[in-house]
C-alpha cells in the first residue's frame, strides 16, 4: 500500500450575492488562507489525506508550486459547477433558516456567517420584541463589520421574520400577549405561521438552526426554581426545537440538516446554571436522538446538536458568571485558548454539509475538549502535579 500523503488545502467556497429583488446573482470565491484575519476561519480548511497514486504524484511534481495558489472560479449562476479542489464545504444552492438571532455576537450569528461563507442563502427568525432594533441596526450598517466574510463581501440576510418559538400557533397565544404593544406591530410570528410564510416566500429550505434558549429563573438554584420557571425553561429551550421541526420538516428538502445548541450542564453539574436550564439542555439532547430517528425515517433529514463551550455573548451574561466559566475553561480544557463563536459556526457548516451526510443523532462537542475533563486541574489540590501548560505568548 502506498504511503498516505498529507496535504493541507485551501478552502474555496462560492458565495452567492443575493440582491433585494432576487433577480440577479453572482458567484465569488472565499479563500481561507493562513493570512486571513480571525484564526478560527481557517478551521474551514480541510486536511485531505490523498492516496499517492502514480498519476497524482506526477501531477503534483509538475504543478506543486502553482497549485498552492491556484483559485478555481465557480461557474456563473445557472451553469455547471466546476469541481473545487480538496474537500470543500459547499452549500451553494442551499437555503438556511436560523431561529434565534437578535444581535451580532452570539452563536446564531456566527453560524449564519459560516453558512453564508459556504454559499448558503440566509433567512433569520428574530424574537418579536427585539425585531425592530435588529432590523434597524442591520439597515443602518451597525453590523457591517460583523457581516464581513473571508472573501471581503458582506453576509446577506435575505429576509428577517418575527418569531416567538414559545407559541406554536395563533390559538396558543394568550390575550395579554396579543395586546402587548411589543407584539402589536407584528403578524404571523408563531412557529406555524413563520413556517407557512417561509413556504410561501421560498418554497423550501435545506438547513434549520435552533439557536434559542431562555430560563427566566436561570440564576436560581434548582431547589428554588418555581414550577412555572422550570416549565418556561423547558418550553423556550427544548420544546421549541421539537416545534420548529414539526412545522418546518414538511418544507425541508431530503438530505437537509437541522442543528441545535446545547451545553455541558446537561450531563455535568454547573453550579449557578439553574432555573431548570440544565434539565432543558438534557431534554434537548435526548430529543435530538429521537428526532434524528423520526426525521430521518420520514423526511431524510439529519438532526444533530452542538455542545458549545462558554462564550461571552449578551445572552450568556444573563447567568451572571459567564466570565468565570470562560476563565475556568482556559485553565482546564485540553486546548488552552479562548473559544470563538466562529469555531462553533464552522462546526455547524460542516454538520450542514454533505461531508456530514452520515452523522445524525449526535452531540458534537465544540469546547476545546473541556467535556473530556474529569477534574479541574487549576485546583490547589493539584498544585504539586506536573500539569502541562500551553506556552504563554
Amino acid at each position: 500500500m502506498a504511503a498516505a500523503a498529507t496535504r493541507i488545502t485551501q478552502l474555496m467556497v462560492a458565495k452567492p450575492c443575493i440582491s433585494a429583488s432576487h433577480r440577479s446573482s453572482r458567484s465569488s470565491i472565499a479563500c481561507f488562507g493562513n493570512d486571513t484575519k480571525g484564526a478560527s476561519w481557517t478551521k474551514l480548511r480541510s486536511s485531505s489525506f490523498l492516496s499517492a497514486t502514480q498519476t497524482f504524484c506526477k501531477n503534483c511534481h509538475n504543478n506543486a508550486s502553482k497549485s498552492e495558489r491556484r483559485a478555481v472560479k465557480a461557474m456563473a449562476a445557472g451553469g455547471d459547477k466546476q469541481t473545487l479542489p480538496g474537500l470543500p464545504i459547499d452549500l451553494r444552492g442551499k437555503r438556511a433558516f436560523i431561529a434565534g438571532i437578535a444581535d451580532d455576537n452570539g452563536y446564531g450569528w456566527a453560524i449564519a456567517k459560516s453558512l453564508a461563507a459556504a454559499g448558503a442563502e440566509i433567512l433569520v427568525g428574530t424574537w418579536v420584541p427585539a425585531l425592530n432594533i435588529f432590523e434597524t441596526s442591520l439597515r443602518r450598517g451597525k453590523f457591517d463589520e460583523s457581516r464581513l466574510l473571508p472573501d471581503g463581501s458582506l453576509m446577506e440576510i435575505t429576509k428577517v421574520y418575527p418569531l416567538d418559538a414559545v407559541f406554536d400557533s395563533p390559538e396558543d397565544v394568550p390575550e395579554d400577549i396579543k395586546t402587548n404593544k411589543r407584539y402589536a406591530g407584528s403578524s404571523n410570528w408563531t412557529v406555524k405561521e413563520v413556517a407557512e410564510s417561509v413556504k410561501q416566500d421560498f418554497g423550501s429550505i435545506d438547513i434549520l438552526v435552533h439557536s434559542l434558549a431562555n430560563g427566566p429563573e436561570v440564576t436560581k438554584p434548582l431547589l428554588e426554581t418555581s414550577r412555572n420557571g422550570y416549565l418556561a425553561a423547558i418550553s423556550a429551550s427544548s420544546y421549541s426545537f421539537v416545534s420548529l421541526l414539526k412545522h418546518f420538516l414538511p418544507i425541508m428538502n431530503p438530505g437537509g440538516a437541522t442543528i441545535s445548541l446545547t451545553y455541558i450542564a446537561s450531563e455535568r453539574i454547573i453550579p449557578g446554571y439553574g432555573g431548570g436550564m440544565s434539565s432543558a439542555k438534557a431534554a434537548l439532547e435526548s430529543d435530538t436522538q429521537v428526532l434524528a430517528f423520526e426525521a430521518g425515517r420520514k423526511h431524510g433529514v439529519r438532526v444533530n446538536t452542538i455542545s458549545a463551550g462558554p462564550l461571552g455573548s449578551r445572552a450568556a451574561k444573563a447567568i451572571g458568571f459567564i466570565d468565570m466559566m470562560i476563565n475556568y475553561s482556559l485553565e482546564n480544557a485540553p486546548l488552552q485558548k479562548e473559544l470563538t463563536a466562529d469555531e462553533v459556526g464552522n462546526a455547524a457548516a460542516f454538520l450542514s454539509s454533505p461531508l456530514a451526510s452520515a452523522i445524525t443523532g449526535a452531540v458534537v462537542y465544540v469546547d476545546n475538549g473541556l467535556n473530556a475533563m474529569g477534574v479541574g486541574v487549576d485546583s490547589p489540590v493539584f498544585r504539586d502535579l506536573d500539569v502541562p501548560r500551553a506556552p504563554k505568548n
